[in-house]
């Protein structure tokens, strides 16, 4: 099967599980004057769902995810208690602690399975229901988790090599910014599988962008053949784009993930693509799967991932999304 044929049923699921997720979920008609962008509210029982990720400070795209489940927390009359931490001992820490405070559901991410398998261990044998979402695509159903929302890494980062092959990309450099990240490392595996050039890696640390910039102006400088600078989150673009002309270099700049300033840069030609997988979406389908298993026992996925991703963003449709980006919604 095709990449474009995967793509095209993976949007068609992702629509479908929209439709349900509206038509059944009991809400009152748009416009019945709760004021929010999620129509109206639920008349079920007030739950308190735990939404606990591994964010990292100042990357905006996890506004979006936030944005999504808060939107859909406001339909489903529910209490979201939303709490992060970059480490995975401490993100686990605090499932720990959502657990000790009595919550009905948790939606979390699994950006390093192996840290959290314990903390979700101890839900599941409460009788939680936990959901994860955006990480962990291959971890989650072994480890217990009843639904995953996201997109599969690795296929993201084959269709994102196939790209760089439609680009006429010879040598990449494909940048991580945290070192053992599941969901990272599958983008660079994907894109190394799809890429017919040359793939180098290359670690940079996330907290100390300062550091990324140098380290990337660096290997520009010192390699002139690189022509293109895969990134695999918006901040990283953006701070490739200075690296870029730290070097005075030619290279290209492509993202996975966006961001309102990212929406810019493809404008100006500063970031050539990114490959989207609709963290908004992922926010709110985590939270009212929750509401939808809690109230009425429905899964959604049939025992399979559900797809919000990938798809891709450029010159060609930005316009459309730029709107939406400047409201916080993509």
């Amino acid at each position: 099967m095709t990449f474009k044929r995967l793509a095209a049923l993976a949007g068609a699921g992702v629509l479908a599980v929209g439709i349900v997720s509206c038509s059944s979920t009991g809400g009152k008609p748009a416009g019945s004057g709760d004021g929010g962008s999620g129509g109206g509210t639920v008349d079920t029982p007030r739950m308190t769902i735990a939404m606990i990720t591994h964010e990292v400070p100042g990357d905006s795209f996890w506004d979006l995810i936030r944005k999504g489940a808060e939107t859909a927390a406001k339909k489903d009359n529910i209490e979201l208690r939303y709490s992060n931490d970059p480490e995975a001992p401490n993100q686990a820490n605090l499932v720990q602690s959502a657990l000790d405070s009595g919550v009905d559901g948790i939606a979390l991410t699994l950006a390093k399975p192996d840290a959290m398998a314990p903390a979700v261990k101890a839900a599941t044998d409460k009788g939680i229901p936990v959901v994860a979402f955006n990480s962990g695509f291959d971890n989650w159903k072994s480890m217990g988790v009843q639904e995953y929302f996201g997109q599969d890494e690795k296929l993201a980062g084959v269709s994102a090599g196939e790209k760089l092959n439609a680009d006429g990309a010879k040598k990449v450099v494909c940048v991580i910014q945290e070192q053992g990240q599941v969901a990272l490392e599958s983008r660079c595996a994907g894109v190394t599988q799809g890429f017919k050039g040359q793939t180098e890696l290359l670690n940079v640390n996330s907290k100390d962008m300062p550091s990324v910039e140098s380290t990337i102006t660096a290997k520009l400088q010192q390699d002139p053949s690189v022509d293109t600078i895969v990134a695999l989150g918006a901040p990283i673009a953006l701070t490739a784009v200075q690296s870029k002309k730290n070097a005075g270099s030619n290279a290209k700049i492509v993202t996975f993930d966006t961001n309102a300033a990212l929406v810019d840069a493809i404008k100006s030609g500063d970031v050539q693509w990114a490959v989207d997988q609709q963290p908004y979406l992922q926010g709110y389908l985590a939270v009212d799967a929750l509401w939808l298993y809690l109230n009425n026992k429905n899964l959604i996925g049939g025992g399979q991932a559900t797809l919000t991703g990938p798809s891709f963003i450029d010159k060609s449709n930005i316009d459309a999304v730029a709107e939406l980006a400047k409201g916080g919604t993509r």
